[in-house]
């Protein structure tokens, strides 16, 4: 079965920031577009982020423009989440998903995807 693994959450000052990567233990994340959410207590999950297989489309949610930046080494078989000038309302827990079927219709919503990690806790407080 696949593995999603997120990796590099923590406490952060807002206005701080923090990369949070994703990869796979056991199989490639090469030819798979992959898209970040988060989920913070009592909301629901929100898509914020994504990236085509090759790298060559991005797309972000409004709330996370410009501050945020995606990105993937398919050679390292990892994809990464740069989190710039962080504010209170960015805590939740950060979640990488999968899509398997190269079908993408809304590449924010969760129902894309098949595959997701257990993610990675964010929390920006001062």
């Amino acid at each position: 079965h696949s593995q999603l693994v997120e990796s590099g959450g923590g406490l952060v000052q807002p206005g701080g920031s923090l990369t949070l990567s994703c990869t796979d233990r056991k199989f490639t994340l090469n030819y798979h577009d992959i898209a970040w959410f988060r989920q913070a207590p009592g909301k629901e999950r929100e898509g914020i982020a994504y990236i085509r297989d090759d790298g060559g489309k991005m797309f972000y949610a409004d709330s996370v423009k410009a501050r945020f930046t995606i990105s993937r080494n398919n050679n390292k078989n990892m994809v990464y989440l740069q989190m710039n000038d962080l504010k209170p309302e960015d805590t939740a827990v950060y979640f990488c998903a999968r899509n398997h079927d190269g079908t993408i219709i809304n590449p924010l919503s969760p129902s894309d995807y098949n595959t997701w990690g257990l993610g990675t806790q964010v929390t920006v407080s001062s």
